[in-house]
């Protein structure tokens, strides 16, 4: 889709240097997925998929995370998740 949009040259030249983008096309939809995987990462984090804090923390290999690398398809799964235990007070 051909729109017409006005964004500072700063920020969208930043953006273009953390993406490693060549085009300024390519900067905004690297940035604008980005935007939707980190809305759906805090949503799912949010519901706790089930897991105790140390359980997420356990399950992901930060060490391999490549946070600039935002070339994976973002695909919708079906999850399963099982009752977590609601905290006491």
């Amino acid at each position: 889709m051909k729109m017409t949009m006005h964004i500072d040259e700063d920020t969208l030249a930043s953006v273009m240097e953390i993406t490693g983008s060549t085009s300024k096309t390519g900067a905004v939809e690297k940035a604008l997925t980005e935007m939707v995987r980190r809305h759906r990462l805090k949503s799912i984090l949010k519901e706790g998929m089930g897991m105790t804090p140390e359980e997420i923390k356990d399950s992901f290999d930060f060490a391999s995370y490549d946070a600039s690398d935002t070339s994976a398809k973002i695909t919708k799964k079906a999850a399963s998740y099982r009752h977590a235990r609601k905290p006491s007070r």
